[in-house]
């Protein structure tokens, strides 16, 4: 039997690690340092099981915010130092504030310093080591791909981008027509014969299977696929590995059988998650107009100055079931913006305003939708409302697209918090990839998980 010794962390795995980690250290650093210099904030701060508790969650929450558990973040030491300022600082100050469920407030300010730094030297400490020894070469996953040579390129590009220690080192061309040698990089041709030497001279991960036609397993590579299992390799699907690892439906994988890979979730026709759901929208969406009544003097400010025109503008755009609705936001374009017919909004349109791009990047724009949300004809979290021109010239190419109209619209998303604003038929697709798995994944974590990385997405500036 093939034995793999070698140390191998999931994506989730690493993640976990991370997050156990992170508060461990910290909290033993700061109860060593409490106790020997006898300073009772620092000791009662982790000692305390309310005290502990509260800064544990503030750790990973505004740890999430600011994106230290983001494993390419996590990888590279500039954004360690700059992500772990940010969390560090952030969850001080939070649980400086925090009533009942913190510590009291010590008298001298040397104990806040010691504190802070204590905490800050710690985490850079670890996190320096998980950078040069956890996240270093040593740990990666060395994967065997089974694939049409002409996908090679494609599905390496996918998949190694989303983990950064994923690495596919060999293939084996399983198209039985075009079986000539063909190197990609670094990406070794392995023949159908030597599978089964190169797997047990080569301490592999896994091997992917990504044909898409059975067919195309011919006897002699079924029978050694086969053998490894037996020898107790791991083999996966391809559209399981992408979809785990990249967080997102492979559709350029999906035909008329997507119902085997697309199950519609229970969440959606879920009468207690929709009603929690909805008396949670309906409290933010409240919180969020009186919010944006604060910010309506200084947006007419910015209108006189730099986006001359009307404060409000409406549009339509497709909501659940196909039902066309108003859309309601704060005007970020000149106007007329559209008199040389619709097209794509980018990030460098020359129709946006000066004011209309800080708008777009704050998210500011976006306030008024809680009107929409209100009526019933948004959610807070869910695929982006698009307009009925574009949705239905985007539907004629792209399969299942339709789709993502079997829950509200949301004012953010899946989508929106890991891709960049889309601005081609590509974009959407890779934008409708992202939505359709929130669909089948539609959990309260995922949606807490999209509020998080909400946050991250206006602090660090990313709005469309």
């Amino acid at each position: 039997m093939n034995k793999n010794n070698k140390i191998h962390f999931e994506v989730s795995e690493r993640k976990v690690l991370l997050r156990v980690f992170d508060v461990t250290f910290v909290f033993v650093a700061i109860y060593l340092v409490g106790h020997s210099l006898d300073l009772q904030y620092l000791e009662s701060s982790v000692s305390n099981y309310y005290y502990a508790i509260a800064l544990a969650l503030y750790i990973n929450i505004i740890g999430t915010v600011f994106e230290i558990y983001d494993l390419q973040v996590a990888s590279n030491q500039y954004q360690v130092l700059r992500s772990a300022i940010l969390t560090v600082s952030t969850t001080v100050l939070f649980y400086l504030l925090t009533p009942v469920f913190s510590a009291e407030l010590p008298s001298n300010r040397f104990q806040i310093l010691t504190f802070y730094f204590t905490f800050l030297f710690t985490l850079l400490i670890w996190r320096t080591f998980y950078v040069n020894f956890l996240a270093s070469s040593r740990f990666v996953q060395n994967v065997l791909l089974v694939c049409n040579r002409e996908q090679v390129e494609e599905l390496i590009l996918d998949l190694e981008k989303s983990d950064p220690h994923y690495r596919i080192v060999a293939y084996v061309n399983s198209d039985r027509k075009k079986n000539d040698e063909f190197e990609y990089h670094y990406i070794q041709h392995i023949h159908i014969d030597d599978l089964v030497t190169f797997v047990n001279k080569n301490n592999l991960f896994e091997i992917v299977v990504a044909s898409q036609n059975t067919e195309d397993i011919t006897t002699d590579l079924y029978l050694q696929l086969l053998h490894l299992l037996e020898s107790g390799n791991t083999i996966r699907e391809y559209t399981q590995v992408y979809e785990a690892k990249m967080q997102r439906i492979p559709l350029h994988y999906i035909t008329r059988d997507f119902y085997k890979f697309f199950p519609f979730n229970r969440s959606n026709n879920n009468q207690l998650y929709l009603l929690n759901v909805r008396i949670m929208e309906t409290i933010i969406s409240i919180i969020g107009l009186l919010f944006g009544v604060l910010l309506i003097p200084i947006i007419v400010i910015g209108n006189a100055i730099g986006n001359r025109g009307k404060l409000f503008y409406t549009q339509e755009r497709v909501g659940k079931n196909g039902q066309i609705f108003q859309i309601l936001k704060f005007r970020t374009m000149i106007n007329n913006a559209e008199k040389g017919g619709v097209v794509f909004s980018s990030p460098n349109d020359n129709r946006i305003t000066p004011f209309g791009k800080f708008l777009r990047k704050t998210r500011i724009d976006e306030f008024p939708q809680f009107v929409n949300i209100l009526k019933g004809e948004m959610a807070v979290i869910g695929p982006r409302p698009e307009r009925p021109f574009f949705v239905k010239e985007i539907a004629e190419i792209m399969p299942f697209y339709e789709t993502r109209h079997v829950i509200k619209p949301g004012l953010t998303g899946w989508a929106q918090v890991n891709y960049s604003y889309g601005e081609s038929m590509d974009d959407s697709l890779i934008k409708l990839q992202y939505d359709l798995y929130y669909i089948k994944h539609r959990s309260i974590f995922l949606d807490l998980n999209i509020v998080i990385k909400t946050f991250s997405t206006v602090l660090f500036y990313r709005g469309q």
